[in-house]
Order: C-alpha cells, then structure tokens, then sequence
C-alpha cells in the first residue's frame, strides 16, 4: 500500500520526537548500555510486557467494553505500538534507567515491524468481521526508526562524550524547551481541523473513548510495576518498564490506522489517549517517587 506524505502537523510532531532522543543522548554515557548487556533480565521484562501483556490487557479490558468496532481497533492498534520517545524523556525526569527506555524502544520499533500486521488483523477480524492485507513497508520503517529515535540518541551521546560541559549545561533548560515544544504540537494535532492534518474529533466522541483509553493505561502502568516487582527488578527498572508500556507510539498508531486502513475512526483513541498519557504519566512518576522514595535516591 502507498504511503501519502504526512501533514505538516506530524513532520512537526517528527521533529521534536527527534530533538527530545536528543537531549536523552546527552544524559546517557556508553556505560549505560553496557550495564544493560551485562545484567538484561529488565530488559527482557520490558520486553514481555510489551510484546504479550500489553495487548492482552487491551482485548480484555474491551471484552466489557460496549463502545463502536472501530474505537476497539484503534484500542487494539494502540496497544499493538511499542513504547513512544516520550517514554525516554520521562524516563529521564523522573531518573529512571533512560539506557533501557532507549534499548525497548528501538528494539520493540523494529519487532512490531512484524506484530502489528498480526495484532491488527486480528482486531478488524474479531471486532468487525474484516480481513486486511496490512504490512509495514520495512525500509520506511526503519528508516524512521533510525532517524528519529536512534540516530538523535547517538548524536547526544557523542555531544556528551566529546563535550560533557556544555552537555550538562543545556540539559537543565532543553528538558522544559522540549515539554512545551511536545505539549504544543500534539494540542494542535488535537484541535485543529483533519483538513490541516488534524484530528476533527467531536466533544462526544471523546466521552465515548476516554473512559477505557484511561482505565487501558492505568493497567498499563499497574501491571508493569507489579510484575516488575515480582520478578525482582530495581524500582528505577521497573519504573522505566511501567513507563516503556504506558507511552505509546501514538505517531506510529495514528499512521496505522489513518493512512494504512484509511479509517479516521481508529485514529481517535490514539489522539484521546496522546492528550492524557503524558500528564498521567508525569502523576504516576510523582506517586512511584513518593513511595519507593529512598530507592530513587539510591
């Protein structure tokens, strides 16, 4: 299937994602991932999680859902998209493993390569009793991997080996540049009309999705704190996983669902759950800080 080109909106949301891998580029040193190496027990719980708990947790959160078929696609297809760049940059706020949010996201965008097709077939054939011949073109994908995830990173990661100064020195006011610059693009994603690349989602509409898109991502972040824990990972681990499940690649969904399937019906609880899931995320930081205090400091 042909890709169309992208509106302006998502070349912007594209280039801020990239500017965000960028300022987690310079926090992180090359020991980083090589701790992951060494120990990758948290990683392969990342891993987990998002691969096969992740989109059991939706099919059954809406096994009791009585919302549209399409609405439950695009729950689907959300749940299908790995852990988004903004899952790193929270990482890095709140001092989780910002490594092993980097390592699950790179590596999970290059799995769902080849989940996605199966996960959203499955979903238009359960759901609305369709079949779709879906694939995602490989080498745009990884193409879009590369430069807006990995290829920013490594630039960081350079910048602060070569110039650790002044890497440290932007790093206390990129971090609130980069919060606005995100909340901005993704509110005019929101708000402005599907004309402009937009979403043109109703009032009513939003009622309808929100109360399962939200329920959907408090299981997420539960679910992963829990499970991080019994397999004995480090809260900071843990944390990071809860956040890794949580933060979706909505870009990724919104491109699934209006471009591939051509339905801007499964679009919009992707674009629901994009203006809540950060601020929740920021909450659920704030709580995880609070009751595992002295581990975050250690």
């Amino acid at each position: 299937m042909e890709i169309v080109l992208h509106s302006y909106i998502d070349v912007l949301i594209s280039i801020v994602l990239a500017a965000i891998m960028f300022g987690l580029g310079l926090s992180l040193t090359f020991s980083n991932f090589k701790n992951i190496i060494k120990y990758p027990r948290a990683f392969f719980v990342g891993l987990a999680s998002q691969m096969i708990a992740l989109p059991a947790i939706a099919f059954v959160l809406l096994l009791f859902s009585d919302i549209p078929g399409p609405y439950k696609v695009g729950i689907m297809i959300l749940a299908a998209c790995p852990g988004g760049t903004t899952s790193g940059f929270v990482t890095y706020l709140f001092r989780g493993n910002v490594a092993l949010s980097i390592s699950l996201t790179v590596i999970n965008s290059f799995l769902t390569i080849f989940t996605i097709p199966f996960i959203v077939n499955f979903a238009l054939g359960f759901y609305l009793h369709q079949e779709a011949d879906i694939h995602l073109p490989f080498i745009e994908s990884v193409t879009q991997i590369f430069l807006i995830t990995l290829l920013p990173a490594i630039l960081g990661l350079m910048v602060r080996k070569t110039k650790p100064l002044f890497a440290t020195s932007i790093q206390k006011y990129l971090k609130f540049i980069l919060i606005a610059l995100l909340a901005l693009v993704y509110t005019i994603k929101f708000f402005a009309g599907d004309q402009h690349g937009g979403s043109g989602i109703t009032v009513d509409e939003v009622w309808i999705i929100l109360p399962y898109a939200l329920i959907f991502n408090i299981l997420c972040f539960v679910f992963s704190i829990i499970f991080g824990k019994m397999t004995k990972l480090k809260i900071q681990d843990a944390f990071t996983i809860a956040l890794e499940v949580s933060l979706h690649n909505t870009t990724l969904a919104l491109l699934i669902g209006g471009t591939f399937l051509q339905n801007q019906e499964m679009i919009k609880p992707a674009l629901i759950y994009t203006m809540f899931s950060f601020w929740t995320a920021i909450i659920f930081g704030f709580i995880t800080m609070k009751m595992y205090k002295e581990q975050f400091k250690g």
